[in-house]
């Protein structure tokens, strides 16, 4: 009896200090994008659907947000589709923009949706198309000054949340690949294309706006980095904390593959969400860990002190 209760006391332990994090997040909604090599590591991929249906019992309202970059590479290779980018941003043809939509919503987003549902009837599936969830607009990049076509390419004008609400609201997880109905009603009733009428979003800015339409508690950004670093790559000491002015002034220096992320992180600080943060999607069980423990992993954004009153 002595030896059960000595080996269950650190569990006890463990769960006693979730117990404030609980408190304060319960009820919260949490839009987590999904990305990097947590969606291509098997182990990676149970470990988040693992994540996200805990917290869903813990009584959080989790919301996933995914793109799927690796995987509209491998397929447009496979079919001989080349894959060009310009200014960061993949150059979408009206064919490649099939590719991206068969891909994110009938390959990546139903191994998701299956992962999670391997727990319960909880996740459900839908792309920015549903109930007007998402709107865009030609997106161009700039390259040099230069206004340049990088085709079916997307910037979000406009959110509806009231799907995902209701979703929520019914004990669902939603899943959403970031694609987006087209604003502008000419192109969106054009039928010379099957792509015509949509866009391909990317998803840290898809994720952050929908967290700001939400209302959401916290945006979670999954990379393939420990966080933001203080002085890459000089110095590999991540920043744990940083307010939305430091961050504004940091991201004119930041890697490119970091810059689309952090602004979505200001995005979302800057319009009604109380925390924000990247977190390395490369170790198991971060999501948990950045939630749940007094520690926390990666680097958190918060809104400027006179914007939100007692932000933790």
């Amino acid at each position: 009896m002595s030896t059960r209760k000595h080996t269950a006391l650190p569990k006890a332990r463990t769960l006693i200090e979730a117990l404030p994090w609980l408190t304060r997040h319960h009820g919260k909604t949490v839009v987590i994008k999904f990305g990097g090599n947590a969606m291509i590591d098997e182990e990676l991929k149970r470990a988040f659907a693992q994540d996200v249906v805990f917290l869903r019992h813990a009584g959080l309202r989790p919301v996933v947000v995914h793109g799927g970059g690796p995987q509209i590479s491998a397929q447009l290779d496979l079919l001989g589709l080349e894959s060009e980018f310009k200014g960061g941003l993949r150059v979408t043809t009206p064919e490649a923009m099939n590719v991206v939509r068969m891909v994110l919503a009938g390959q990546v987003q139903r191994e998701l949706v299956g992962l999670l549902n391997e727990h319960g009837p909880l996740a459900v599936g839908m792309t920015g198309e549903d109930a007007h969830l998402m709107a865009a607009t030609k997106h161009y990049a700039d390259i040099d000054g230069e206004r340049v076509d990088i085709g079916r390419v997307g910037e979000i004008t406009a959110i509806d949340p009231g799907a995902v609400h209701a979703l929520l609201d019914d004990g669902r997880i939603p899943v959403i690949s970031s694609i987006a109905r087209s604003s502008d009603e000419e192109d969106a009733a054009s039928t010379s294309s099957g792509a015509s009428g949509v866009f391909n979003v990317n998803a840290d800015t898809a994720a952050a706006a929908l967290a700001a339409a939400l209302g959401a508690e916290t945006l979670m950004v999954l990379t393939d980095v420990e966080g933001l670093y203080e002085d890459w790559p000089n110095s590999d000491e991540v920043i744990s904390r940083l307010t939305a002015t430091e961050l504004e002034k940091l991201l004119p220096d930041l890697a490119s593959g970091m810059v689309p992320k952090m602004r979505g992180c200001l995005h979302a600080v800057r319009n009604g969400v109380h925390t924000a943060r990247v977190i390395d999607g490369r170790v198991q069980h971060s999501i948990l860990l950045e939630v749940f423990t007094d520690e926390g992993i990666g680097t958190m954004v918060v809104p400027d002190a006179n914007t939100i009153e007692g932000t933790a």
